[in-house]
């Protein structure tokens, strides 16, 4: 029975509730996204729905929102699924899957073509035409080059104007790869950074780009999402960045010809010339495999190469760009 609880969707408009989703996902998640109140609130186009008690307690929540994709080509208006959280004392009310029926239900009048969710129970959304997408990373051996001569910084979202920096490079931004990458997400972008403390961010001024970024053991370097209204070659990024690496992983699918271009030497390819994540060729490709990502498609308008997304091991490419991918995912998680 819900009787005793009262159903709101869209209610970012209001500061009590917007809080009381905050005080949900961190009792249930740990983690705060009250962070979004720096970076100018939540997302606009969000749609979220909740169940809250007589006193104002959120206690089960799904949220959608606009997640523009460019896949393979083309424009995709798709839509992302996020903050689905229920406090143990609800479950087993049939809440959660009320609030998701309702989501799915609303994209679904709005139009939208896809929609993508991360997640680490993939078989609780396959019933409602989820897709389970592998998400995959290019790695390949990297010229060493010191320190580089261009210039950078790397940019706090605690500083003011590097948040509005961020933010104006977001909301002229080129997609990162043609083949799969979020248009537009500021909002996923900066709370993604916010909530990781590993994800560092750099600016690189002479390449017009601010680059999402992680190094890890072994001067091994993790590039995430690229924020540019040009996107440059790997070499140029690579030269411009001003760290010693000796490999580096691209977490998003490579934008063919131009980041499937030479990282230095005939044999030092970041994949092998957009053949995807197949490994053949001259190049020294290896699929790194991360958690699944979810595809679900909306709607009945047709949607070019969109029907065999989980079939073609070339478009089978991830969410993961969604985090930065990827992003933000829906989860930066996840990410490019």
């Amino acid at each position: 029975m819900r009787d005793d609880l009262a159903l709101r969707t869209d209610y970012f408009a209001d500061p009590g509730a917007f809080a009381a989703l905050v005080d949900l996902l961190r009792d249930i998640f740990g983690i705060d996204i009250g962070h979004q109140s720096r970076f100018g609130g939540p997302d606009p186009s969000s749609m979220p729905l909740g169940y809250f008690d007589a006193a104002g307690r959120l206690v089960a929540n799904f949220s959608a929102f606009a997640l523009p994709l460019m896949v393979a080509g083309r424009h995709v208006r798709a839509a992302g699924f996020q903050s689905g959280a229920v406090r143990p004392e609800y479950r087993g009310r049939g809440l959660y899957r009320d609030l998701m029926r309702r989501a799915f239900s609303w994209a679904d009048r709005e139009g939208f073509e896809a929609g993508i969710l991360l997640t680490d129970k993939p078989a609780l959304y396959e019933p409602y035409g989820f897709r389970v997408m592998p998400q995959s990373g290019f790695r390949a051996a990297a010229p060493l080059y010191g320190q580089g001569t261009g210039r950078h910084r790397d940019l706090s979202l605690d500083d003011r104007e590097d948040v509005l920096l961020i933010r104006r490079m977001l909301a002229s931004r080129q997609p990162v790869s043609a083949r799969f990458a979020v248009e537009r997400q500021a909002e996923m972008f900066l709370l993604n950074a916010s909530l990781d403390a590993t994800i560092r961010l750099r600016l690189l001024e002479d390449c017009d780009a601010v680059v999402a970024w992680r190094m890890t053991e072994g001067r091994h370097l993790q590039l995430l999402d690229i924020v540019s209204p040009v996107v440059r070659t790997l070499d140029v990024l690579l030269a411009a960045f001003g760290l010693p690496m000796e490999t580096v992983e691209v977490r998003f699918p490579p934008r063919s010809p131009r980041l499937a271009r030479r990282v230095a030497g005939d044999d030092r390819r970041l994949c092998d010339d957009g053949q995807g994540t197949s490994g053949s060729g001259t190049g020294r490709t290896i699929d790194v495999v991360a958690d699944g990502g979810i595809l679900r498609r909306h709607g009945r308008r047709p949607c070019q190469s969109r029907s065999d997304l989980a079939d073609d091991p070339d478009k089978r490419l991830t969410a993961a760009a969604c985090a930065h991918n990827q992003v933000t995912a829906a989860a930066h998680t996840r990410l490019p």
